[in-house]
């Protein structure tokens, strides 16, 4: 995976999102909100440079665990789900398909990467999806994501796992998600 980040932003709303699981205990991570520091957060469609943003969940990752980070990426899920509502790419109860193709949409428009780096269905089926992340994103966040927008398809037993990460030497994180 190309894990260049020059010239890659992402919006504000997504540091927000990763940030409002600790608002109340502010002075408690006063790493994590430095590392946002700086930047201008107030409108959620401003561009934010996604160093930060990448160093904001390796930060919790090591700091506060693994479950930490899935449980902002389930925050980001529902946001993203929202935001795919309000801007008329998915409707009501979508399919599980749709809901990953308008994932897709919905990360060339939020994080804008001159390489058009981001999701890409590898295959399908009636229960299952297999998705391959070829953006910088931190590979344990993004299972609470994909958890999130498949439970808001409707269906039930959802499952995601992550099948090859680039940690562990594969090219692309792969994550298989499968439902009821």
């Amino acid at each position: 995976m190309d894990k260049s980040t020059e010239g890659v932003t992402l919006v504000a709303g997504a540091i927000e999102d990763v940030l409002k699981n600790y608002q109340d205990k502010k002075q408690d991570y006063k790493e994590l909100f430095d590392l946002a520091a700086g930047f201008d957060l107030a409108k959620p469609t401003n561009k934010i440079p996604i160093d930060v943003y990448i160093k904001m969940c390796d930060w919790i990752e090591n700091k506060l665990g693994k479950f930490n980070l899935i449980r902002i990426g389930r925050n980001i899920g529902t946001s993203t789900y929202d935001t795919m509502v309000t801007n008329n790419m998915i409707a009501g109860k979508s399919s599980p398909i749709e809901v990953m193709k308008a994932l897709i949409i919905t990360a060339h428009k939020g994080v804008q990467d001159p390489k058009k780096r981001g999701w890409e269905i590898v295959s399908h089926t009636d229960k299952s999806i297999l998705m391959r992340k070829t953006q910088n994103f931190n590979a344990v966040m993004q299972v609470g994501l994909l958890d999130a927008l498949i439970r808001k398809s409707g269906v039930s037993g959802v499952r995601v796992d992550l099948n090859k990460e680039v940690r562990n030497g594969a090219d692309f994180d792969e994550y298989l998600i499968s439902w009821l």
